[in-house]
């Protein structure tokens, strides 16, 4: 029998295992492992998948589909990305479409929901065009059309290669385009034509053009950023046009130069982020003891794959960073730098973009596909030195990679909940680390419980940093008791009269002040005073939060919106008030009490736009805000040398917070925005606002008593079984109706009990038990740290569930699980 070439396919769907295909002739030298293809999948659906593997089949040659078209000439994905992604599906149980959807940006996907449109300047009377392209052409000069629409016009069932050929003669533009969703950033650049590089013609001109100052400043802003009497080489790079529109230079006046030969236009590929040095310039340079933790953690690695550097904040951490990226990438090895939000990675930026120039690459979401893209292909060109990026950026395809450094390793944020996969990014970059053959760093002030004890007991290696640098002051934590403060009547709105003179005081003195409330919003809930009525979310099972700008109630887990109302929509009184506090009550109180202070507010709706983080630090740091109100954000390793006061909003909620993990938050949090205030010259202030100032914890904050705090916490976590004693299984069982939630939940958790005993809960119902209009419960899975067969488990975990899946009431059942949940 004919013996035909197979492909195994990875479908970024949530669906187990690969998927086969045969490879038609044509395209049998573009379908290799790592290469993406396009397939049919369904009756009338189509994907882009990834190649995992060649096979031999012999059998089943009528079941098997043919592959649509194969779209790279070189892999996309290597064999080391394939191994780390199965890891990764394995371990976090979910499948490896997830893992291949959470990876690829989603402008390598095309799928069956991509639309077309005209081209800018299509000009089809320059090609033969069949009868269907006429037909399409026509009808995209009324609307855009969905790929399943042209599959109706034209009556086939696979239109994509006649969508190629319009592509390919550029009468149409895919909003995600089938070959390549990237297209190069071109830029529009001028220099001086050949006769004007000479003083005397230059002076000349400028004689000519006396009266006609707009075209003299042209010429002049020219001749300032490049400089082509110094150094005539420089003309040949230009300038860019579309920037020095942007300084001020009339846009007719460079056309009239233009026109009349003093300037050539071209256009350029440029590198879409703009970086220009491609020099190391000088490191900063490390203090003694700085110098002596480096070569501590370089000494370390010797013996150990992994090293914990806990560094108090203010002590330099990142410089020492700097030294071992700079050390690695001067061996011709590669780094991966891991940073938890968006935020910091802003600020970070800079400081490395002085040093490295443009040597390394970001990535993190707010990067448009197409910057994502940008940064996946050069890492697999090996153009990027080293990476910074948030969580995803574990997922790049990187070469020698020889150190990953994974700063403020606690980070919730390096969590990823939903969708699947629900990777830890730090772990999962141990694992890489390790597979990679590789050396890890982890940088905290306030190591995960977790981490502590790995380093503790040898596991990882310990290096510690006691001291700020340039021997700075830590800052001092003052306890404000707003039980007596409320008793002497002294608090005005939410500020204690500590915070609000202490806060004056340094404005004063012309220093800034950051205030931490870690809720976004004007207020968490929104309550009739006659009736108790309180807004509540259609499809959730939470208040909705009141926010004042915009003036709507709002969900923060689904999305829900409604305008703000006067009236109670149960009682119908005009007898509303907010309950709570978040930002936008801070910043509006702030702004009534001090109307002469600028402050700004930096959370989540502040910072939706693409550059909001960046233009809010740029701000803070030119002086132009006074005082800084923020979410957690703002804790995380941010550095402002004026700021001398930081106030702490609801530290009680923070702590008591009903999850195992609170106080360890709570000790990470507080300390880590706290460590904000002074970081430069003065002693910085730190006041936490709270109704029980006798709390150990808070007094273990106060006196950086990270050890005392750690043996308490220990306990209670062998107490009552938690990491990092005990692994956690986390199964989340949801549906539309409560009943048959509960029921598929009980169910589930006999078929556990049966296997796993007392190591297996009954069905919980959480805080919040719906969400998106899911009914939710949940069992929790406890695992000894030692004799026990995980990979057993994890097979017989998916087995009950597939077996519970299979029961006809419970076929609509959805199940997740979330392993290491925090």
């Amino acid at each position: 029998m004919l013996s035909l070439i197979y492909v195994e396919v990875i479908l970024p769907l949530p669906l187990p295992g690969t998927f086969t295909y045969s490879v038609p002739d044509e395209f049998a030298d573009y379908a290799q492992p790592g290469h993406r293809v396009v397939v049919s999948f369904g009756k009338t659906q189509f994907h882009t998948g990834v190649i995992r593997r060649i096979v031999e089949k012999q059998d089943h040659l009528s079941r098997i589909k043919p592959i649509i078209d194969a779209l790279d000439l070189e892999p996309l994905v290597s064999e080391d990305q394939f191994l780390f992604y199965e890891w990764i599906a394995e371990y976090y149980l979910c499948t490896l479409g997830e893992t291949l959807q959470a990876a690829l940006p989603s402008g390598f996907k095309l799928s069956s929901e991509a639309f077309i449109s005209l081209a800018p300047n299509a000009e089809p009377d320059l090609y033969i065009l069949t009868e269907k392209e006429e037909w399409i052409l026509r009808k995209l000069e009324d609307k855009d059309l969905h790929i399943n629409d042209v599959r109706k016009l034209t009556g086939l069932e696979q239109p994509i290669k006649l969508i190629k050929s319009l592509q390919e003669r550029g009468l149409i533009q895919l909003l995600e385009k089938l070959k390549d969703k990237y297209t190069p950033k071109r830029e529009k650049r001028i220099r001086l034509t050949q006769p004007y590089l000479q003083e005397a013609q230059l002076d000349e001109l400028l004689q000519q053009l006396e009266r006609r100052t707009k075209q003299i400043d042209a010429l002049v802003m020219y001749l300032r950023d490049v400089p082509v009497l110094q150094d005539p080489s420089q003309n040949l790079l230009g300038a860019s046009k579309p920037e020095m529109i942007k300084e001020g230079v009339s846009p007719s006046s460079l056309q009239t130069l233009i026109k009349n030969g003093v300037f050539e236009e071209w256009d350029e590929i440029v590198d879409r982020f703009g970086y220009n040095s491609l020099n190391i310039g000088p490191l900063p340079e490390l203090s003694d003891i700085q110098g002596l933790k480096r070569d501590q953690i370089l000494t370390a690695f010797e013996t150990q794959r992994t090293v914990l550097l806990k560094g108090v904040t203010g002590s330099g951490k990142t410089e020492i960073y700097m030294s071992l990226i700079h050390q690695v990438i001067e061996q011709g090895g590669r780094v991966l730098y891991l940073l938890p939000e968006i935020a910091l990675t802003t600020q970070i930026i800079g400081r490395f973009r002085k040093i490295f120039g443009n040597r390394f690459g970001i990535y993190h979401s707010r990067f448009s596909d197409t910057e994502r893209m940008e940064v996946w292909k050069k890492c697999l060109k090996g153009e990027f030195d080293f990476i910074i990026g948030v969580r995803s950026a574990v997922f790049l395809p990187m070469t020698n990679v020889e150190l990953i450094i994974v700063d403020e390793e606690h980070e919730s944020s390096f969590k990823q909940h939903d969708p699947a996969p629900r990777y830890h990014a730090r772990d999962a970059a141990i694992y890489l680390a390790h597979q990679l053959d590789a050396k890890i760093l982890l940088g905290t002030a306030t190591p995960s419980l977790e981490t502590y004890t790995n380093a503790r007991s040898g596991k990882y290696a310990l290096i510690e940093l006691n001291e700020r640098f340039s021997d700075q002051p830590k800052p001092i934590y003052q306890l404000v008791d707003l039980t007596d403060e409320r008793k002497r009547k002294t608090i005005k709105g939410s500020f204690s009269s500590r915070l609000l003179n202490e806060l004056q005081e340094v404005i004063g003195r012309e220093k800034q002040g950051i205030l931490f409330q870690n809720r976004r919003g004007y207020a968490p809930v929104v309550m009739c005073e006659s009736c108790g009525h309180t807004p509540k979310c259609p499809n959730c099972s939470v208040s909705l939060t009141y926010h004042i700008y915009a003036n709507t109630l709002n969900c923060h887990y689904c999305g829900y919106k409604e305008s703000m109302v006067e009236t109670c929509a149960s009682c119908g009184e005009r007898s509303l008030k907010t309950v709570g506090l978040g930002t936008e009550k801070i910043e509006e109180e702030l702004s009534i009490l001090l109307p002469e202070v600028r402050i700004q507010r930096m959370d989540l709706d502040s910072t939706r736009s693409k550059y909001a983080y960046q233009d809010i630090i740029d701000r803070f740091e030119r002086r132009e805000i006074d005082v800084l109100v923020g979410t957690q954000m703002i804790s995380k390793g941010l550095d402002f040398e004026r700021v001398e006061l930081v106030g702490i909003f609801d530290a009680d909620r923070i702590i008591h917070f009903p999850d195992f993990r609170s106080h360890e938050r709570a000790y990470q949090l507080l300390t880590q925005v706290g460590g904000r205030a002074g970081r430069k010259l003065e002693r910085g202030r730190v006041i936490v606002q709270t109704n029980d100032p006798s709390l150990k914890l808070l007094t273990q904050i106060q006196q950086e008593d990270y050890e005392g705090f750690y043996h308490d916490e220990m306990k209670e976590r062998h107490k009552f079984r938690y990491p990092p004693f005990y692994r956690l299984i986390q199964v989340t069982i949801r549906h539309k109706d409560k009943q048959t939630a509960y029921e598929a939940a009980d169910q589930l958790s006999f078929f556990l009990r049966k296997q796993l005993g007392e190591r297996s809960s009954p069905p919980i119902e959480p805080t919040i038990s719906k969400i998106r209009n899911y009914y939710r419960f949940q069992l929790v899975i406890r695992l000894e740290k030692e004799g026990i067969n995980l990979p057993g488990v994890r097979e017989f975990l998916k087995s009950s569930r597939d077996t519970l899946l299979a029961l006809q009431s419970f076929k609509s059942v959805r199940v997740h699980f979330d392993v290491d949940p925090i």
